[in-house]
């Protein structure tokens, strides 16, 4: 069991690691540090929001439209660091 413990936070770990990648590009592309018209920039780009947009999308339809700030990326990011909260303070049922 203590595998299995230890793959679920390898599993948070690499979301977390995603997450905060996608969160940082989203402002350096906002605050035009980065363009989207470089090619590995827009890849990168592209293929981070196809990989978070599954987790996003539920989380927007319950949130209220708030223009142009978009709340999902930290209410996911809040809802992995419960996750991981939870588990590691439960790990002794993993042992």
């Amino acid at each position: 069991m203590t595998s299995l413990f230890q793959i679920l936070m390898l599993i948070l770990d690499i979301v977390w690691f995603i997450m905060i990648a996608h969160i940082i590009m989203s402002w350096l592309i906002s605050f035009q540090v980065l363009n989207l018209r470089q090619p590995l920039v827009s890849q990168i780009w592209y293929g981070l929001n196809r990989l978070l947009e599954p987790v996003y999308a539920p989380i927007r339809r319950f949130l209220p439209d708030t223009g142009g700030i978009d709340l999902a990326p930290l209410v996911a990011f809040i809802g992995l660091i419960a996750i991981r909260i939870v588990l590691q303070n439960n790990a002794a049922l993993f042992y």
